[in-house]
């Protein structure tokens, strides 16, 4: 039979059972072969890199795209899972230059290319045990003995193919362009990397005074980097601005925008006096080629040396007047803008700073870090007069998104994408996708691709896909796309070639256009384009794999956190619509980030990080990935904790559970077996009928929302459901259970609660795909060995349509309004559920046949139901303004409303209510009107009544108690206790016992009286008036002194 089951909350000790299960029996492996030849449906894991720890944000991405592909799996699509690694690039890198205690890219050619990149080799290895042993865990299922891999040869061969390809399309230039830089690492980053490492930082900004040549005033101009003043060629206005000469209340004599005047000059005005006066008016065109006297030597030298006119007003419109003193200062080195007008103005090229980030020999800050020569720019300034004010500011601030370094924008050659040709088509591509939230795709990433920029995907580094560009002396550049093609053009090209640096840099090709020899450029790639270009690379197209990739592309379901947008979600539609012109994805769901339970950021820095092995280990796999299921949208950030975990797997897995185990319980006392009977429907009860048409609602809510991406509404529909099958359907038919025999109604209830209980497995496996398991193997496999192997080797459940019975379901849908309403009067009247009540009055828009009101009189243990269309014996009803609605539509009148709603006749004024939706009152002579939404309405209790109003229902208790009513609420007590007394004393539940008793003379008469019902309660072969025996225990039941013995037949 059946194994027992303990009520146990002990999942981890399951899950690592089933987790053996599933290795042993290659259940993965088999649910991927099942499925080969049926329709494809392509999900694309983004690669992580093993040369980090996986962290508890992992486990969400992870459950996520476990769950999604399980589902497709079991609803009979062939779901390729193919893991990946992602192993080039910085991060890797940096790993290995601390590994080595290296510092910077000179200590790394000195201690050597070659090993050096063997080194990241074996480093990007580190925890790839440790990821492998987190996916299991966390119950990820992909395919890691067969994976792709981002260093692999094959893998580069492929993105050289796609390079090439853009190449050819004119898309892949040079250029010499103001670039985001890493002055630590080196080497310039891409848009996309930039959006992942700004950071707020406190800085001085610098308002300067350029004197003006040949004129005793200066333009006070405005700047965010004082370490970019030495480099200053120009000062720059908006053309169509005003801008005036003033004479300040220093005694200086200043240009700058009218409109910030007050702010800038306000603070130099003495009490009573002017800050300034206004001595001439310009528009800022007129300013154009003002000259002023350079601010350094160091740039007047450099600007001489190339025969260029610099220090003078240039004019654009990007200059506002939001901030500053409506001047900006002018390096064309040092940031786009610059750059643009120094293009406009033919202005010189002046870069007084290294590629290390320090400034030139030629400065008078020689060899300091730009960031830490902001301070003493500002102190040199002052000392020359020449620093009219440095204001503090707060902003945000771009750094290295891995060595955390802030950044400079810097000119320098870089290759480039050219992205903004095809800017159209990434917006058309985008308008395909389906974006879970909508809102991050039209919103988030659709501005990010009206706002395009070129990538620029060269990285003056080591460890990355090589560019495949030779150059030639003679101008003449080439790029190959295959090893073969390299091969054909090189002499010295090994047949086993690896393309990395530095192998690949010792290969020269022959130049087509000269015939001299072509040698590769310096730069590898960002590693961004490696991840981007899984869907083809993976397969190693196009060089082989054609159909598969055709077949699998584009995928139908991707993955990843929210900043991943500018990440790899960018990354692939950018390749993708490069390359085929064509979204790489169907369906996206963006996930939150993981926080703490406060809503603040997780880091070992604040000490509040989860170590997601931790928290696997303590909830287990199930706990937590249906924690992240239920919890909120996933697009959400998430709030882990603990509490919030035990939570979730106390109301749904253990109850699940809970209703497994009473199932397995009495099967295995009354042997049995449920494959030796079938479900027949026509022989149901009204209960059996309902749980049948709830179990048949979920499984059609489950997958139309699954189908759609919708997680949380899946989850709490499962949720629910467990819920009913559980405090409804079990506890209202507990008795048929306990019945003797094997009568058809007790059939019918076994078969009924197996069905609902293997069904919501399956319904509920994509999600807490352990626990399922072990029921599926418990309830199905244990009697039938042809069953499938796993319950993840079964198909997703079919909706059978004709067991829904939406009437059937209102009904009982009402019921339980009207039990839970009960409840609440019982409550209000202190009233246990054991005591019964003679009469329940119900007053609603609904009536329910007589079945269901006999349901709700034994649930609430009453006597009788009554519906009515009058309650106004029995109650009323006090009404008080909703001060949300109502204060802002009457204000002041506030006090006459509620003075108005306590005078009027409840019961009238909740006709009127229900009758036409409003309510009309006089106040103070002035007619107005109220709606449901507009009142706070409660009951008002009768003497001898208690009574409840909820969405226009009425429910009314009689408390007036016969002495009859008092006496069988006796016996239910007494029943109660024995019952408590069987469990404390360990009684199996079908033992028999036998019950003796003494007490007050009222609780003996009681035990004389009823003795027959409280023996057939309790399983009692009598109960008697005797000293009492066995397990003794004293009482008092309503006020009455009562003791009772217990012990089993035979013993």
């Amino acid at each position: 039979m059946y194994q027992k089951v303990s009520t146990d909350m002990n999942f981890v000790e399951r899950e690592k059972e089933v987790e053996k299960f599933w290795e042993d029996n290659q259940i993965f492996q088999k649910s991927m072969e099942e499925r080969e030849g049926s329709p494809m449906y392509t999900f694309y894991d983004g690669p992580p890199t093993a040369n980090g720890k996986p962290h508890i944000g992992h486990v969400l991405t992870r459950v996520i795209k476990d769950m999604i592909p399980r589902y497709r799996t079991m609803k009979g699509y062939e779901v390729p899972r193919k893991a990946g690694w992602d192993t080039h690039g910085l991060p890797v890198e940096l790993e290995v230059e601390k590994l080595l205690g290296l510092d910077g890219k000179d200590q790394i050619e000195k201690y050597g290319l070659e090993p050096f990149i063997n080194k990241c080799k074996e480093s990007v290895w580190k925890y790839k045990g440790m990821w492998e042993d987190f996916s299991s865990t966390v119950g990820f299922w992909a395919d890691m003995e067969k994976p792709y891999v981002t260093y692999d040869n094959n893998f580069i061969e492929s993105e050289w193919w796609a390079l090439k390809t853009i190449w050819d399309k004119g898309l892949l230039y040079k250029g010499f362009k103001i670039v985001p830089y890493c002055p630590r690492c080196g080497t310039p980053l891409s848009a996309q990397e930039v959006a992942q490492g700004y950071k707020d930082v406190k800085e001085r900004s610098a308002v300067v005074r350029f004197k003006v040549k040949d004129e005793d005033a200066y333009i006070l101009a405005w700047t965010t980097t004082p370490w970019t003043l030495p480099s200053n060629l120009a000062l720059c206005v908006n053309p169509k601005e005003d801008y005036v000469k003033v004479k300040a209340a220093d005694g200086y004599t200043y240009y700058m925008a009218e409109a910030l005047l007050d702010t800038v000059l306000g603070r130099l005005a003495e009490e009573g006096q002017a800050a300034y006066e206004v001595l001439e008016r310009y528009k800022g065109k007129d300013l154009e080629y003002k000259e002023y006297e350079p601010l350094y030597q160091c740039a007047a030298d450099a600007a001489e040396k190339q025969r260029k006119k610099a220090f003078f007003v240039t004019c654009d419109e990007y200059v506002t007047l939001t901030d500053g003193t409506g001047v900006v200062h002018i390096a064309p080195a040092f940031g786009e803008d610059d750059a643009n007008v120094g293009r406009n103005y033919d202005l010189p090229f002046v870069q007084l700073v290294t590629e290390k980030g320090e400034m030139a020999d030629s400065t008078p800050f020689a060899g300091l870090f730009v960031k830490k020569a902001d301070p003493e720019v500002l102190k040199d300034l002052d000392a020359k007069g020449l620093l009219f004010d440095a204001p503090k500011f707060e902003h945000s601030y771009p750094h290295c998104w891995r060595c955390d370094t802030p950044l400079i924008y810097y000119a320098r050659e870089s290759w480039f994408i050219k992205m903004t040709a095809v800017k159209d088509d990434l917006i058309a591509n985008n308008n395909t996708i389906n974006w879970i939230p909508e809102s991050i795709g039209k919103g988030r990433f659709g501005d990010w691709l009206e706002n395009v920029q070129d990538w620029g995907i060269s990285r003056n580094r080591y460890w990355g896909t090589p560019l495949n560009i030779w150059q030639c002396e003679c101008g003449h550049m080439h790029s190959i796309g295959s090893i073969e093609e390299l091969k054909s053009m090189s002499d010295n090209c090994p047949d086993d070639i690896e393309l990395h640096r530095p192998y690949i840099d010792d290969v020269t090709i022959k130049c087509p256009k000269c015939g001299k020899e072509m040698h590769r450029v310096p730069e590898v790639i960002d590693c961004w384009f490696d991840s981007g270009s899984m869907p083809f690379a993976q397969h190693h197209y196009p060089f082989e794999n054609k159909e598969i990739f055709e077949k699998q592309f584009p995928a139908q379901f991707i993955s990843e956190a929210v900043d991943q947008t500018r990440g790899w979600f960018y990354s692939l539609l950018a390749i993708s619509t490069l390359l085929f012109n064509k979204a790489p994805y169907q369906n996206v769901i963006v996930l939150g980030h993981v926080q703490d339970e406060n809503g603040q950021k997780m880091s070992k820095s604040k000490g509040n990080a989860v170590d997601p092995f931790d928290a696997l280990q303590q909830y287990g796999a199930d706990a937590i990935r249906w924690y992240f299921y239920v919890n909120s949208a996933p697009w959400l950030p998430n709030r882990f904790h603990g509490k919030a975990v035990m939570e979730g797997q106390r109301k749904f897995m253990g109850t699940l559970w809970n209703t497994y185990a009473f199932f397995v319980l009495y099967a295995n006392i009354d042997e049995f077996d449920a494959s030796k009977y079938t479900l027949e429907y026509d022989k149901l009860s009204v209960m059996d009928k309902w749980l049948l048409s709830k179990l048949n609602t979920l499984i059609k809510t489950v997958d139309d929302n699954l189908a759609n991406y919708k997680i949380p509404e899946s989850a709490r529909a499962l949720q629910d459901f467990v819920d009913d099958m559980s405090n409804w359907y079990v506890r209202r038919s507990r008795e048929r259970f306990w019945a003797k025999g094997m009568e058809q109604d007790k059939i019918n209830a076994y078969m009924t609660l197996y069905t609902a209980l293997v069904t919501v497995s399956k319904v509920a496996a994509p999600m807490i795909p352990f626990m399922t398991e072990q029921i599926y193997q418990n309830l199905v496999r244990s009697v039938d060995q042809t069953a499938p192997e796993s319950i993840h080797l079964c198909d997703y459940p079919v909706v059978n349509e004709d067991y829904i019975d939406t009437e059937l379901e209102a009904n009982m849908e009402n019921v339980l309004k009207l039990v839970v309403m009960g409840r609440a009067c019982r409550n209000t009247s202190n009233i246990k559920n054991r005591q019964p009540i003679g009469q329940m009055f119900v007053k609603a828009e609904f009536t329910l046949p007589e079945f269901y009101q006999e349901i709700v009189a034994d649930e609430l243990n009453v006597k009788n139901v009554k519906f009515t269309d009058d309650v106004r014996d029995f109650t009323s009803y006090s009404f008080k303004p909703q001060l949300k609605t109502v204060g802002p539509k009457y204000g002041k009148m506030l006090g006459g409303i509620k003075k108005a709603l306590d005078a009027i006749d409840g019961n009238a004024a909740m006709d009127e209510l229900n009758a036409s939706g409003s309510l009309n009152l006089d106040v103070d002579g002035q007619e107005i009107t109220l709606f449901k939404e507009d009142l706070l309405i409660d009951t008002a209790q009768i003497e001898g009544y208690v009574s409840e109003n909820d969405n226009g229902i009425t429910v009314v208790l009689d408390t007036n108690l016969t002495e009859e009513l008092l006496e069988e609420g006796f016996v239910r007590e007494i029943i109660s206790k024995i019952q408590t007394m069987r469990k404390e004393a360990g009684f199996e539940v079908m033992d028999k016992i036998r019950v003796t008793y003494t007490g007050s003379e009222k609780a003996e008469s009681i035990f004389a009286k009823y003795a027959e019902s409280i023996s057939s309660e309790v399983l009692a072969e009598e109960v008697t008036k005797a000293e009492p025996a066995g397990y003794v225990k004293e009482w008092k039941i309503n006020g009455e002194q009562v003791t009772m013995g217990v012990w089993k037949e035979g013993m």
